[in-house]
């Protein structure tokens, strides 16, 4: 018996229905009529959770922001031309970071490509230099080996994603016309329409046992060598997504070496229960004195996580002469100093595990804790100074934000940094805090664009309130991303950090150019953004004290829903608490 069916539905719904076996929970999706088979394949499909964007770009970074907070892969679909561009850079935000994206871009037939056919473009490994993975789907063919051929490279795809390559991965999907479910194009049998709705079992791609394991094992007997023949040391924690095992451990292994441990504001080592003793969170004060850094000179240096945030920091690895290794799971390298000795493609939570039992087994004893006491009171003098100069600061310098969010951030909270100011500033002055709080931020290409749509994307995955801090130009830079907002109801509150302008070159040398900076670089917009967030539905609060704001904020936490808490600031008050603050910091390590 013959069965009518459109095989672009048949193919979309085998297509989805592979991913969810897979343990695909979320997809972004955007309106268009050549991803119609597609969007109709996830929307009828209960076991995910598709969200609708107008806007493609927006639609990249709220799926960034899903897969962030669920370390999942999420689905993104989106039409055929320019829309598969505009996703491009949330895909690149992702690359750089191992974000799991699964790519899903409808496209022409194959003939129309090159014909001056509407909306087509080439669309063939689009994204080819910021992907792990492509797979052209090619036309649907309703065979059992074309159907199976489809199911295969699905299953890759997640694999590659989550696993052996992880990141964003892109499937070019081309339909002809029609698209409709009841639009009959074909007429299969029972058993090949059986055949492709069935849930046919994962494969795992699995790697082949090979020499890689040996090389692990090599390679941690070999630091562990360099350990235990170095007395100075440090431990460099930068931005990543590390949960409670690895920072037991990363902390034990501290303890164990008495080495300090830099962590960045987005490691989320400087927040939780656990112990902090050693963790060291104003080291970027203290390194920017040149006079400090040269008497602290360490053998060796373990990195995990992505590369840092800290310019103190940075500074003091580039005229750093110790060994660095820097560990992650894929040996990436996080080294712009160019001073690293290696990256090891390790897990750091094995690696940590495995060091310190190697170290037990061997009865290991640092003998050089005046090293860790020497960094652990440069810290406190730092601190010290941040809650004199900083903390104590008028209404409303940009530095006391970060101090004031963390008094009144609920437990257990997200926070979301914008690029420019407000992750540097976090990175400066977020002192270590005993609240479970999770940090996220989009450092992977350092971009203004899509913050806001990848906060609401955190929120949407999270059963937790998400604050989100942000600049004016950032946050003027994705509003469409509030009619999703309007639409969803997420619960986040958002920081509104507004200077009137690119105040992050406040700080750069360009500042010194006069006109130029003033009519090039700082850009004053003069925008009225209670009119802005109004003509979205959404609740919009100015604060005009810091009590006032810490009173909004805790406010804006229990509205269901999305809030805007505007700060007005001087951007050159800022710059010259910042400094003053690093200058007294440096006098104070001068007189050690």
């Amino acid at each position: 018996m013959k069965i009518p069916i459109n095989r672009n539905i048949l193919w979309a719904d085998t297509f989805v229905r592979v991913l969810v076996s897979c343990g695909v929970k979320y997809a972004s999706l955007s309106p268009g009529s050549r991803n119609t088979p597609l969007t109709l394949a996830f929307a009828s499909n209960k076991k995910i959770k598709s969200f609708v964007h107008v806007d493609e770009r927006s639609s990249g970074f709220f799926a960034l922001g899903l897969a962030k907070a669920t370390n999942t892969p999420v689905a993104i679909v989106c039409t055929s031309g320019t829309a598969t561009a505009e996703l491009y850079p949330a895909i690149i935000e992702a690359y750089q970071q191992r974000v799991p994206l699964i790519v899903c871009t409808a496209d022409r037939p194959p003939e129309l490509r090159g014909r001056g056919a509407n909306q087509t473009i080439n669309q063939n490994n689009l994204y080819k230099n910021h992907i792990r993975w492509f797979y052209d789907a090619g036309l649907p063919e309703m065979t059992i080996e074309s159907i199976n051929k489809l199911k295969e490279e699905t299953n890759k795809a997640f694999y590659k994603c989550l696993f052996s390559a992880k990141g964003p991965v892109h499937i070019n999907f081309p339909f002809k016309k029609p698209f409709e479910p009841k639009s009959f194009t074909h007429e299969i049998d029972e058993d090949t329409l059986r055949f492709a709705e069935s849930n046919t079992k994962n494969k795992l791609y699995t790697l082949p046992e090979s020499e890689s394991t040996i090389s692990r094992k090599s390679w941690i007997n070999d630091i562990s060598k360099l350990i235990s023949a170095r007395k100075r040391g440090i431990i460099i924690v930068g931005p990543g997504n590390f949960g409670k095992a690895f920072i037991n451990e990363c902390y034990g292994l501290s303890l164990r070496l008495n080495y300090p441990v830099f962590a960045d504001g987005n490691s989320q080592l400087r927040f939780g229960s656990h112990k902090k003793d050693n963790i060291i969170s104003h080291y970027d004060a203290f390194l920017r004195s040149d006079d400090f850094a040269k008497q602290i000179r360490p053998d060796i240096i373990l990195q995990f996580g992505r590369t840092i945030t800290s310019k103190g920091l940075e500074t003091f690895l580039s005229n750093c002469s110790a060994d660095r290794y820097m560990i992650n799971e894929f040996g990436d390298w996080f080294d712009p100093s160019e001073r690293a000795k290696a990256s090891y493609a390790l897990d750091p939570f094995v690696f940590c595990k495995s060091i310190n039992r190697i170290l037990d087994n061997s009865g290991f004893s640092s003998v050089d804790k005046n090293w860790l006491l020497k960094i652990k009171d440069a810290e406190d003098k730092s601190a010290n100074l941040k809650s004199k100069i900083i903390d104590q600061s008028v209404f409303s310098s940009e530095g006391r934000i970060i101090e004031e969010v963390l008094k009144v951030a609920p437990d257990g909270c997200n926070i979301m940094l914008s690029n420019s100011m407000p992750v540097r500033d976090f990175d400066y002055f977020a002192s270590n805090n005993n609240k479970t709080i999770t940090v996220y931020n989009n450092r992977g290409a350092s971009g203004i664009d899509g913050i806001i749509s990848t906060a609401l994307g955190i929120s949407a995955a999270s059963k937790n309130h998400t604050i989100l801090l942000i600049g004016d130009l950032a946050f003027y830079y994705d509003l469409n991303s509030l009619l999703f907002a309007q639409n969803y109801k997420t619960s986040l509150t958002i920081v509104l950090i507004n200077n009137n302008g690119g105040g992050i070159f406040e700080i750069l040398p360009i500042s010194n150019y006069g006109k130029i900076f003033k009519e090039y670089f700082i850009t004053p917009h003069k925008l009225n953004f209670a009119k802005l967030v109004d003509a979205y539905d959404a609740k919009y609060f100015a604060a005009s004290s810091w009590e006032q704001f810490k009173n909004l904020l805790t406010r804006a936490s229990k509205i269901k829903g999305l809030t805007v808490l505007e700060v007005k600031t001087n951007t050159a008050v800022s710059v010259k608490l910042r400094r003053k603050y690093w200058k007294e910091v440096n006098q104070s390590m001068m007189h050690d």
